[in-house]
């Protein structure tokens, strides 16, 4: 398969004062075009930190992460956000959704502000909700809906973009478990219908039954990878 995320010899380190803090250490892993993998260890062992800096949210002491032929870690700030824009679409634990605008709208929010047309991205966004069975919640407002139906929404908007991939930090964090699969089946469907790459923190030991891989990580190491 081909490869979309390479990391290389990956480190972070943070200061306080005179002290720093090592919250990756050599990180080494790959990750294919068309894959969802889970990223899983203990608090502190550098998950969050890894998929800040492969989203551009953040950089590295020192090391490589290159996606899509391209190493972010020399991209500079305006480039960096132009990635974050046009190739990420990120999920985290707290649904962020608007709750003054309908689902559709804040399906269709990224790309209202890419000044895409209204007709276009109305269109785009109503799929999207179709294709994660929510064609009968276009219209209500995110406290009409349950958690994982707005966690749904968060997913189908992550989308509307054509990202090539997706971040997801915690996305089953806020709701039951229940609820939670029915999250981990729309994430599978992104990668079905739109051959999208999800990478995904989680601290739930089940969810990582439903991907294709997992990276384990323990104090900023990649200790085991598991298909």
């Amino acid at each position: 398969m081909e490869q979309l995320i390479v990391v290389e010899d990956l480190w972070k380190t943070y200061r306080v004062g005179d002290i720093e803090f090592p919250a990756l250490r050599g990180v080494e892993t790959r990750v294919n075009k068309g894959e969802f993998v889970a990223i899983v260890g203990p608090s502190g062992s550098g998950k969050s930190t890894l998929l800040h800096i492969v989203g551009g949210l953040d950089s590295p002491t020192r090391g490589r992460v290159i996606v899509n032929d391209v190493d972010i870690s020399k991209l500079n700030s305006d480039k960096l956000a132009e990635y974050r824009n046009r190739d990420i679409g990120f999920i985290f634990q707290f649904f962020n959704l608007i709750p003054y605008l309908s689902a559709v709208e804040n399906v269709e929010l990224s790309s209202a502000i890419a000044n895409v047309n209204r007709k276009t991205r109305r269109a785009k966004a109503i799929k999207l909700l179709e294709v994660f069975n929510l064609t009968d919640k276009t219209s209500k407002k995110p406290t009409e809906l349950s958690g994982g139906e707005q966690q749904r929404v968060a997913i189908a908007r992550a989308l509307i973009n054509d990202p090539i991939l997706i971040l997801a930090d915690e996305p089953t964090g806020n709701i039951d478990s229940e609820t939670g699969y029915g999250v981990i089946e729309a994430f599978r469907k992104s990668v079905e219908n739109f051959g999208t790459t999800v990478l995904m923190v989680t601290h739930d030991i089940e969810l990582p039954k439903f991907c294709d891989r997992t990276i384990m990580l323990k104090d900023g190491k990649v200790i085991e990878e598991v298909a």
